[in-house]
């Protein structure tokens, strides 16, 4: 990582803050949270937001995990997508369809290949589109107004964005992923 990792003695927080991020994290931090509690309101913010966008929503886990995927694989985060890719699965997802998705990263003005299903490859394309290009063809958002309910529309494309804000912290900073 490009700075140190955070420690309590280098930058006393808030127990309550710490208490909470080990909540959600199982009681370890990661190293995004190292970087993370070197300021209170962003940790603070950012453990309630994430949370939300993570666990609270109730559109397709499997989608949302996917559109997550498109953005680390598209933006190099490798820690984004080492910590997505397993939720990935466990949401019903399959290796072959990240393999799938593998592919349709290093093309993504492509087609999906094949290995991904309709809505799948209509969530990559869409991911595809925001993170590298931002503006979203007219075209493509009406597939998406034509599949998914409003509700769903929004809250794909906030797991999306913020995946992207996610992903650029992760790589400007450097944070690497854990060892185990």
């Amino acid at each position: 990582m490009r700075i140190p990792d955070w420690t309590p003695e280098a930058h006393p927080q808030p127990q309550d803050l710490v208490d909470a991020i080990l909540a959600r994290r199982g009681g370890q931090l990661i190293n995004l949270d190292r970087a993370l509690l070197w300021s209170e309101p962003l940790a603070r913010g950012w453990n309630v937001y994430l949370k939300n966008v993570r666990t609270g929503l109730p559109t397709s886990r499997k989608l949302r995990e996917l559109g997550i995927c498109t953005v680390a694989l598209l933006t190099g985060a490798h820690y984004e997508y080492q910590h997505h890719a397993p939720d990935f699965l466990a949401a019903g997802g399959t290796q072959a369809e990240l393999d799938a998705l593998g592919a349709f990263c290093r093309a993504p003005e492509a087609p999906p290949p094949p290995g991904l299903g309709a809505d799948e490859a209509l969530v990559a394309r869409y991911a595809a589109q925001m993170t590298q290009r931002v503006q979203v063809d007219e075209a493509l958002f009406e597939q998406l107004r034509r599949r998914f309910s409003t509700t769903e529309i929004v809250e794909i494309t906030a797991a999306i964005a913020t995946y992207n804000m996610v992903a650029r912290f992760l790589v400007a900073l450097g944070v690497t992923p854990e060892e185990h």
